[in-house]
């Protein structure tokens, strides 16, 4: 199976460590964030209350609103950063960069929060620049002791991990580099046991690590503290390791194996059952069935809010269309959903009513690669059809189509059916994502970019997903359509 012909890049690292431990020491940043945040909103209204100014109060429903509304932009721009994800393994000058970051994006978003919600809180300036400067003030201290004590808070955290790989050449030595690069994260390689009798009676990687024969793993279990085991061998090799897996049953030791079984493939792969049946499942897109729902849910609500706010001004502009050239207020159109499903896409109409029908007469003019089609200054646009492109105003009707479920605020754009029977086989695995207003070609070149990077930043998307990066990507979109730098 093919990602694209350079791969698919990849916009989150995890730098090595497991999954479950970077979730917990996500969580504990967060927890501690959101303590902060309550300190420096406490000390900048008593700050604000006591200064001889203008008299500056909150009832206790404002003051939970606007604490409330506080917390979510720090946690939420924190998370985004990735200021979390490294929070016990960044260097010094990299977690002061990233501290300095997250309050610079997280004041505009409490703003645009407010307004967006329409929430009635009076908010002082001067009472959001003490809160913010005092935040500011306890995280940068907390943080870089955080730092200077992240062994003792990975001891404390539970994932200061003493890990012993058994595998066979090339497979075990990978393996164990990389343990051996995560030591910042609260690996440590113990040593490596070789099944294959391949190797010496040491490794030369960072540093030296002794390797022992598979005969001698049981003495070891008896004799050196060893956390978990990490297992690198063939598919062929695993049922001739039984006898390992269950001796570290019978110590408590927990055993993972690396899953690389088929190394061409590119899928996910995670744990189910089926009934009392084991499975380990490959899965080519993000298989997170609880963000999927939070995703759902925060589509719903942004979109509502959003038609909301839109509905007046939407208005305006369907009488402009009808009022300004000939043909529906609406263009309706099939475009590829979901797996590759069918539905109707709703724009406001930007072009002639014919444009369908006149496309082919500018086949010669088109200046896409591949399968689609685009023209800078298209004869087909309506007088006001460049200014709807260029802020994107044509697509707000597509809010409908996510109300619907058939779209999401953040996705690979859905394309036409003419288009998708051109794809690559690589390309088609685009489809495995709902598709969305916006995505990473929307902040990195949008109209600028040929075809084949448009398609790998899809995957690269697919790929990357979390809710983070889709509130990354949706607060990076709003500065980049209100420079109308849409499409002409």
């Amino acid at each position: 199976m093919h990602s694209g012909p350079a791969g698919s890049a990849r916009l989150v690292s995890w730098a090595g460590v497991y999954h479950r431990h970077q979730q917990r020491a996500v969580l504990v940043a967060a927890a501690t964030d959101v303590a902060l945040v309550g300190i420096a909103f406490a000390g900048a209204y008593w700050t604000r209350s006591t200064l001889p100014m203008r008299e500056f109060t909150l009832s206790p429903s404002e003051s939970m609103l606007l604490l409330a509304a506080a917390t979510i932009a720090v946690v939420a721009t924190g998370r985004a950063a990735g200021v979390y994800s490294g929070m016990y393994s960044a260097t010094y000058t990299r977690t002061i960069v990233l501290t300095a970051k997250q309050t610079l994006v997280a004041a505009p978003a409490l703003l645009a929060f407010l307004y967006l919600l329409n929430l009635e809180v009076p908010v002082s300036r001067l009472f959001l620049a003490l809160f913010f400067a005092y935040l500011g003030g306890l995280q940068f201290p907390q943080r870089l002791l955080s730092q200077r004590f992240r062994g003792s808070i990975r001891r404390a955290l539970g994932t200061e991990t003493s890990v012993l790989v058994i595998g066979d050449g090339e497979r075990a030595i990978g393996m164990a580099r990389e343990v051996e690069a995560s030591e910042r994260h609260g690996l440590r390689l113990l040593g490596i046991v070789d099944c294959g009798d391949q190797m010496g009676s040491t490794v030369k990687l960072a540093r030296h690590h002794s390797v022992r024969s598979l005969d001698k793993f049981p003495k070891m279990l008896r004799s050196e503290a060893i956390d978990e085991v990490l297992v690198a061998v063939s598919s062929e090799q695993i049922r001739s390791l039984e006898d390992v897996f269950l001796l570290c049953d019978e110590h408590g030791i927990k055993t993972r194996v690396a899953a690389d079984l088929f190394p061409h493939v590119h899928s996910r792969v995670h744990f189910d059952w089926l009934g009392d049946r084991p499975l380990l499942t490959f899965s080519i897109g993000p298989a997170d069935d609880f963000q999927f729902l939070v995703k759902r849910g925060l589509d719903l609500v942004i979109t509502s809010v959003g038609l909301m706010f839109l509905s007046v001004p939407m208005a305006l502009v369907a009488l402009l269309v009808k009022g300004t050239s000939k043909g529906p207020v609406l263009f309706r159109q099939q475009r590829c959903g979901l797996n590759g499903n069918l539905f109707t896409c709703y724009k406001f109409r930007s072009m002639v009513e014919d444009a369908e029908a006149r496309r082919h007469a500018l086949e010669r003019l088109n200046e896409k690669d591949g399968p689609a089609f685009k023209i800078r200054n298209d004869p087909r646009l309506t007088p006001i059809g460049a200014f709807l492109r260029r802020f994107s105003i044509d697509e707000w009707p597509q809010f409908w189509n996510v109300l619907r479920g058939e779209m999401s605020i953040v996705g690979p754009r859905p394309a036409i059916p003419s288009e998708v029977s051109q794809y690559k086989v690589w390309q088609r695995r685009r489809l495995r994502m709902r598709p969305g207003l916006t995505c990473l070609w929307a902040i990195r070149g949008r109209d600028e970019l040929d075809f084949e990077s448009w398609m790998q930043m899809d995957l690269e998307y697919i790929d990357n997903w979390s809710l983070a990066l889709d509130l990354r990507i949706l607060l990076l979109t709003i500065p980049v359509v209100l420079a109308g730098k849409g499409a002409n």
